[in-house]
């Protein structure tokens, strides 16, 4: 069994057949899938990132677009998983955006450490497979700067219903 080289994005998947093929920036891997960041509303109670030295903390991201939450609900009971896995897509896009209001530009984002929340029954067992979903899209668009620590956690609950949030630490590449 063969291992990806350290750039690889994820064998077989849409977003490492782009990251490996001709693409030569994260915006142009970005643009190449069809996908754009979004722009993110200010929030009166929070920041969507805060710098402190060299690390940039990025508040959990839900997966909004154009303001709606595209989906709610817990996973193994009404949500399946890949809904989820679109979802955690939506919510790390938002998060890269906050990664870039920080940093001026997706080619600066190095990514630290991902945390994924997933709302689900206590018997669910696939939250590393709803992360999958968002390190893919990372690691395809970012490449080597995409590649993180990760956690996927549990949880009985998130904000407004939402079944996945998102929350990172990056750097500066």
């Amino acid at each position: 069994m063969s291992t990806p080289t350290p750039t690889a994005a994820p064998a077989g998947s849409r977003i490492g057949l782009v990251a490996n093929g001709a693409s030569d920036s994260p915006t142009d891997r970005l643009r190449a899938l069809g996908l754009e960041l979004p722009s993110l509303a200010d929030n009166p109670y929070y920041l969507h990132h805060r710098s402190v030295d060299s690390s940039i903390y990025i508040s959990g991201q839900l997966p909004y677009k154009d303001g709606e939450l595209l989906g709610t609900g817990i996973l193994g009971h009404d949500v399946e998983l890949e809904t989820a896995q679109e979802l955690a897509r939506h919510a790390v896009l938002n998060a890269l955006a906050a990664a870039v209001q920080a940093l001026g530009d997706l080619d600066r984002v190095r990514i630290v450490q991902m945390l994924v929340f997933v709302a689900s029954t206590p018997d669910f067992g696939l939250q590393s497979q709803v992360a999958n979903a968002a390190s893919d899209l990372l690691i395809g668009v970012l490449g080597e700067n995409g590649r993180h620590a990760r956690t996927a956690i549990g949880v009985a609950g998130l904000p407004r219903n939402s079944p996945v949030e998102i929350q990172m630490v990056c750097t500066e590449a």
